[in-house]
C-alpha cells in the first residue's frame, strides 16, 4: 500500500493514516486538526539534571525550559485543546519530582484547561505528580498511540526510536517516519540524540516505500520530505545509529 500524497508547506506537512488527516510540524510536533489534538513523543525532561546528579556530561542545564518554550509555542500555534505525551516524557522517575518551582508551574499552567494525557514511557513508567491522565496507550477513530512501536500494528502513532535523517549535503534532522500504516514521531525534547532512519531497527516496523519528513525547529530552510532508506541491515538496538546529542 503506496504512501498517500503530502501536502507540504515549509513549517508543515500533512498527510493521510488510515484515512485520518494528520500534520507534520517543523517542530517535531504532530498535530490532528479534527480532533483539536498535539501529539508529543519523547520530551526527556529532566536529562540535564539526571546526567549532573550521576557524574556524566555536564549539559547546560536549560533543556526544561527550551523544551517548555518550544511546547508552548505549538499550544498556541495549533489551538490544541487535547495533549498526548508519547511516553518518555521524563528522563527518569524522579524527574518530574525535581523541576524546578518555575518549570513546574509553568508545566502545569500549559496543561490547564487542556484535556491531557501521559502515555507510559519505559523512562517514566510510574503514575506522575502532575495533572492530567496517565495510560498505556489511547485509541482515536482508526488510530491507536502508544510509546513503542509493534511490527505489524496498523494504525500507530508512536516514539521512542527518536528518528533521525541524513541530509544529503550533509548534517542530520529529527524526523518523522511515515509509510501507509504508521507514523514514528522524532523526539521533541530539547537534549534528546536519534536513530539514523535508515538503521536497521525500523525495518520491521516500516514498508520499503516509507518517506522521512525532517523536521525544521530552528527555521533553518522548511521541512524536507526524503526517503526513509532502510537497509534492512542487522541493527545494534535503538542505540545501533545514534546522531548527535540534540534533537
Amino acid at each position: 500500500m503506496p504512501v498517500p500524497p503530502l501536502d507540504i508547506a515549509p513549517d508543515r506537512i500533512g498527510f493521510a493514516l488510515c484515512g485520518e488527516a494528520l500534520v507534520a510540524r517543523a517542530s517535531g510536533a504532530l498535530h490532528w486538526p479534527a480532533q483539536g489534538l498535539l501529539c508529543v513523543a519523547d520530551l526527556h525532561l529532566g536529562k540535564a539534571q539526571r546526567a549532573a546528579l550521576g557524574g556524566g556530561a555536564m549539559l547546560p542545564p536549560y533543556e526544561v525550559r527550551a523544551t517548555l518554550d518550544r511546547l508552548a509555542a505549538e499550544l498556541a500555534a495549533t489551538g490544541a485543546r487535547r495533549v498526548l505525551a508519547l511516553g518518555d516524557s521524563f528522563d527518569d522517575l524522579g524527574a518530574a519530582g525535581r523541576l524546578a518551582p518555575d518549570d513546574r508551574l509553568r508545566l502545569i499552567a500549559l496543561m490547564a484547561g487542556r484535556d491531557w494525557v501521559w502515555i507510559t514511557g519505559n523512562h517514566d513508567p510510574a503514575p506522575l505528580d502532575l495533572p492530567g491522565t496517565h495510560r498505556a496507550w489511547v485509541g482515536l477513530g482508526a488510530l491507536g498511540f502508544r510509546h513503542i512501536a509493534r511490527p505489524g500494528a496498523a494504525g500507530e502513532v508512536t516514539g521512542h526510536h527518536h528518528p533521525k535523517v541524513r541530509l544529503p549535503g550533509g548534517g542530520s534532522r529529527p524526523a518523522f517516519l511515515i509509510d501507509a500504516r504508521r507514523a514514528i514521531l522524532p523526539a521533541f525534547g530539547a537534549y534528546a540524540g536519534g536513530l539514523d532512519a535508515a538503521d536497521g531497527a525500523f525495518a520491521p516496523l516500516l514498508a520499503p516505500d516509507a518517506r522521512a519528513l525532517a523536521t525544521d525547529p530552528g527555521g533553518r530552510g522548511g521541512m524536507l520530505v526524503l526517503p526513509a532508506r532502510l537497509t534492512g541491515a542487522r541493527g545494534r538496538g535503538k542505540r545501533g545509529s545514534w546522531v548527535g546529542d540534540r534533537a
